[in-house]
């Protein structure tokens, strides 16, 4: 099957619905942290304004009550941002499907762009509720998904919509388009040989990705919380580290079935432990299978630094989801900063997906030297899982 494009939809002088993720970071006064996914949905923008559309964006942000319009969940900032980096002026509307939505998008004329206030203001949006996808479509001739953060969620912006449109009005816009050809080449038909680098704090949040990724790639290096679950199947003393006790057997059962594929799976062999989950915590550097009783790992040590680095030495394709351990605290962070310096410096294909990991490579200013940084965390886990995204299925003919 095949992701209808953009480029094959006719959108001259339309009216165009896209489905953005502008659910961007902000700090305590409001301001944008990261514009990451503001700047990755401006490719399709400005395809559509120099097909001289008339565009209606939309997307979520954050967590509001349903129902209940908020001021600090605006799109507000989102708009000034979108201003700045296009240099066109960006039309707020007061509402997502009310008088003032209608209003403003009946009378768009081509070349602007009214910015829908946030779809999560509407109770129906997450319900993916028939009667509000119908009041979305209505605003609209085309519709344009472009907001791969979320096509993993059946929503009435995202998957509701859809049916509201024939094959020749929705498509994939060029972000998603990206997004979905990275994942098929990565599954399907990497240059080997292929290494996953899986982190994270739990197996349980990872396990569909592991199974699936096992008969596809050569090596499998993991760290974070997740591994101790692994370790304390193998027998080690993990002290008071994070462990899924009754995933020890799926921890197990995929250890075996990597041995049985040919598959070289990598545990930490050396941790950071601390007494307690704190950042100024008593720490110090031990062996995996010597971790004290009362104490938990929260980094990789240097140990498996230089292992994994020499497992990374010679690989062509890299998939990397998850931090190697508590990056956000400084003392935690320096085996997942040491593991993406040897990722940027390698010359294979790089792929970082999730959203910590992506943060965590913005973070030390490592984000242009990946081939790609996916957009979406969980969007990206269930590809891995080998699922077919409700955003993305209701696009494909």
């Amino acid at each position: 099957m095949k992701l209808l494009s953009i480029k094959e939809c006719d959108i001259f002088q339309k009216k165009v619905f896209i489905r953005c993720d502008f659910n961007v970071p902000t700090d305590d006064f409001g301001n944008i942290t990261d514009d990451r996914r503001i700047r990755s949905a401006l490719a399709t923008i400005k395809y559509c304004l120099d097909q001289k559309c008339a565009i209606i964006l939309a997307s979520h942000f954050g967590r509001p009550k349903a129902g209940v319009f908020s001021e600090e969940d605006s799109l507000a900032h989102v708009a000034r941002r979108l201003h700045q980096l296009l240099k066109v002026d960006v039309i707020l509307a007061s509402d997502v499907v009310g008088e003032d939505a209608k209003t403003r998008a009946a009378n768009l004329a081509d070349g602007e762009i009214l910015l829908l206030e946030n779809l999560r203001f509407e109770a129906g949006e997450t319900k993916n509720d028939p009667a509000f996808s119908a009041q979305l479509a209505a605003l609209a001739e085309v519709y344009i998904n472009d907001a791969f953060g979320v096509s993993h969620r059946a929503h009435a912006s995202v998957a509701g919509i859809t049916e509201h449109f024939d094959t020749a009005h929705k498509a994939a816009g060029f972000l998603l388009l990206k997004e979905i050809e990275f994942f098929d080449i990565l599954l399907d038909n990497p240059v080997r040989p292929f290494v996953a680098i899986i982190g994270g704090s739990k197996v349980s949040g990872k396990l569909e990705a592991l199974i699936n990724l096992l008969p596809k790639v050569d090596k499998v290096l993991i760290g974070g919380g997740m591994a101790f679950t692994f370790l304390k199947a193998m027998g080690y003393d993990i002290g008071n580290s994070l462990v899924e006790d009754d995933l020890i057997p799926e921890a197990i059962k995929i250890m075996e079935e990597a041995k049985e594929l040919g598959v070289k799976f990598y545990l930490p062999v050396d941790v950071v432990a601390a007494e307690t989950f704190a950042p100024d915590a008593m720490s110090r550097l031990v062996s995996a299978q010597e971790i004290p009783h009362s104490w938990m790992g929260l980094d990789i040590g240097p140990a498996t630094v230089r292992l994994y680095r020499q497992v990374l030495a010679d690989v062509q394709t890299i998939l990397w989801n998850g931090p190697m351990g508590v990056y956000e605290m400084e003392r935690f962070a320096r085996g997942s900063n040491k593991i993406a310096h040897f990722v940027a410096d390698s010359y294979a294909t790089t792929v970082v997906g999730g959203g910590d990991t992506a943060d965590l490579v913005q973070r030390i200013g490592l984000d242009e030297e990946m081939s790609f940084i996916s957009t979406g965390g969980g969007a990206s886990l269930e590809l891995l899982e080998g699922k077919v995204l409700p955003g993305v299925k209701p696009l494909m003919v």
